[in-house]
């Protein structure tokens, strides 16, 4: 049977619910509908409870630094009911020699950290000298080239802390645009964000906040997913086409007919589909699978007060970090607990995830203990094993990003956004999701604008 809509969305997470409510928001009238293929909203966002216990599976926040977040929030009534734990009041930490150090978030506690020595200080200074390379380079590359071989530690903790990734394959130029545009344009990334801040366009003051509820994630895709009327769940997409001037997809249930096409999957999953409309320059972009390992300890645990550490892959840890989530946010565990979330496996480690749960939980456990007083086993403990992967911006994807350019060009009423395109952070995917939603109502491609300089908050 033929359905007809003004919007089609192929995927319900939280960009394809979040691109939902933006164009139900500025206009109402549309008829919108999302397929998605599992029995349940949410995509990666999904949260775990257990016996009092309560963890993410996927995202654990976001930062409340930008609009179009605030703007959903608002609109939902979440405002209200968000948890946040500010940057300033919680401390993160690198476990760098053996132990964990602070990890600097401004000017003065980058001179006095003992995370680089004085001539590795001295050495951030070179970026006002040195010529920007105009050539893709990684993450680690340019830094080092940039700023010294000394922040690399520190680089290599915020890539872990964010993509689970390798600063050795992770591109400058997919991952930090706007950094990148600043270098070029002034010739220096410090002479860059000295200008901004003397142009009054440095951002807002201050740390932000990290924003969660008290149900956990899942709280916010449950609301977006409960605004839409056509959400069509269990329900996988067939095949793409072209009708005239309409998009046909096909299911194994309809055939839904509709003039602006949108594709909200991760990366592969979009590709997958749109391979046969026109050929993407990788078949398949790289990605990272974690494990997230729970534990529950007794009050015997001395867990310093902080949002979590980080560990360089140069120490040979184990576990690549863990957060501190009854720290952060409150009623995560029963009174008298701590919780922590430890992370395993990522871009370098994937043979990690082979090992058993049991084994996982006693090397994790055994790992963190030299780093912390844990003097009793964990009271709880649970491994969350995503199915998805975290997609890696990696050296090809500023190709992958022009062919996606060419081919919403190309396609009339095609529009791609989803997890990994534009970044993985929940910040990114709803930015994502609002440029989106205003390229359908204004009938054209997107516009990816100016690039923003983005803060590194490790």
């Amino acid at each position: 049977m033929e359905k007809k809509f003004d919007v089609i969305i192929v995927g319900g997470g939280l960009s394809g619910l979040a691109t939902a409510h933006f164009l139900g928001k500025r206009n109402p009238a549309l008829k919108i509908v999302i397929v998605e293929k599992e029995d349940r909203p949410g995509g990666a966002i999904r949260t775990f409870r257990c016996d009092g216990f309560q963890a993410e599976w996927g995202p654990h926040g976001f930062l409340n630094n930008t609009a179009e977040s605030l703007e959903i929030l608002n609109d939902l009534g979440l405002d209200r009911e968000m948890q946040t734990a500010p940057l300033g009041d919680f401390r993160r930490f690198i476990c760098f020699n053996g132990k964990l150090e602070p990890l600097p978030q401004n000017p003065k506690m980058l001179l006095a950290t003992p995370l680089l020595t004085l001539p590795g200080k001295l050495r951030l200074l070179a970026d006002l000298w040195k010529k920007p390379r105009p050539e893709d380079q990684s993450i680690g590359a340019w830094a080092a080239y940039r700023f010294g071989p000394g922040v690399l530690p520190m680089v290599d903790v915020a890539v872990t802390g964010t993509f689970a990734g390798d600063l050795d394959r992770l591109s400058i130029d997919a991952v930090m645009p706007g950094v990148r545009q600043l270098e070029k344009e002034q010739g220096s990334v410090l002479r860059g964000v000295i200008k901004k801040k003397k142009n009054g366009v440095a951002g807002s003051k201050g740390l932000p906040a990290m924003v969660n509820f008290p149900a956990g994630m899942e709280r916010l895709t449950d609301r977006l997913a409960g605004e839409e009327k056509n959400l069509l769940l269990s329900t996988t997409v067939n095949r793409l086409e072209r009708d005239g001037a309409d998009w046909l997809v096909s299911t194994g249930h309809d055939l839904l007919r509709a003039p602006a096409l949108v594709m909200a999957l991760p990366v592969n999953a979009s590709l997958r589909l749109l391979e046969k409309l026109d050929k993407p320059p990788v078949v398949e972009a790289p990605g990272a699978r974690i494990a997230n390992v729970v534990m529950g300890f007794g009050k015997e645990a001395k867990v310093p007060r902080g949002f979590g550490y980080l560990a360089p892959e140069r120490e040979g840890r184990f576990t690549l970090g863990a957060m501190f989530s009854s720290h952060m946010f409150p009623d995560r565990c029963p009174a008298g607990h701590i919780l922590l979330e430890a992370l395993v496996g990522g871009r370098r480690h994937p043979e990690r995830l082979e090992l058993s749960d049991r084994e996982i939980v006693s090397r994790v456990y055994e790992d963190t203990s030299r780093l912390m007083v844990l003097p009793e086993p964990p009271v709880f403990t649970e491994v969350l094993r995503s199915s998805g992967a975290i997609p890696q911006l990696e050296m090809d994807h500023p190709a992958l990003l022009e062919w996606r350019r060419a081919i919403e060009k190309k396609l009339s009423g095609l529009h791609i956004c989803g997890f990994g395109w534009d970044g993985i952070g929940m910040n990114d995917v709803i930015k994502s999701a609002a440029r989106t939603s205003e390229a359908i109502l204004a009938e054209k491609p997107a516009e990816s604008g100016q690039a923003p300089v983005k803060p590194v908050y490790f």
